[in-house]
């Protein structure tokens, strides 16, 4: 054991330091894979494997070694906790029931079932008594007027996330919450 021990301390040493910078870790790593290998040195089917075997314990136990470690900094009390961010989802959301409200009836009728109540299109047609794909449009049309309803009392502000903002454009839109 203190040949194979031997033959790759320094192979395994050199490898642990390169991806731990404390030299104190790296000794204790070292000891950690040297006693790990020990106990499971039994369970190694070939000689020829060892290297590969010794370096996947090193690798763990270092990454074992960055687990275990701290990786936060605890702020100091006085600091403010920063202010809510807007939901602006949330917001728009609260908006849209006096757009939709406001919609023909054919068109609100399709789009409550299907969009707010989340009737399958299918139901939505044997409801109303329209083919389906004349429900399709309806509620196609329907989500179309919303939109523009909303775009002209709101400019809407989009990112790769969905709504990163809104500002309201006035009086002008009754029936909304603004």
């Amino acid at each position: 054991m203190v040949d194979f021990w031997q033959e790759y301390k320094t192979r395994l040493r050199g490898y642990i330091a390169k991806r731990v910078r404390e030299s104190e870790a790296v000794d204790d790593i070292l000891q950690n894979v040297f006693l790990k290998a020990h106990t499971s040195l039994h369970t190694i089917k070939s000689h020829g494997s060892i290297a590969a075997w010794l370096f996947r314990i090193a690798a763990n136990a270092i990454a074992d070694h960055y687990r275990s470690q701290k990786l936060w900094v605890e702020l100091p009390e006085e600091l403010a906790a920063p202010e809510p961010e807007c939901n602006y989802v949330a917001e728009l959301a609260a908006c849209l029931q006096p757009l939709i409200a406001d919609l023909p009836e054919t068109y609100r009728s399709a789009l409550v079932l299907s969009d707010l109540e989340g009737l399958p299109q299918k139901e939505v047609a044997n409801r109303l008594g329209l083919s389906l794909s004349g429900t399709k449009s309806r509620i196609q049309r329907g989500r179309e007027k919303l939109r523009q309803r909303l775009l002209e009392c709101s400019d809407i502000e989009t990112g790769r996330v969905g709504i990163i903002g809104y500002e309201p454009r006035g009086k002008n839109c009754d029936g909304g919450c603004y």
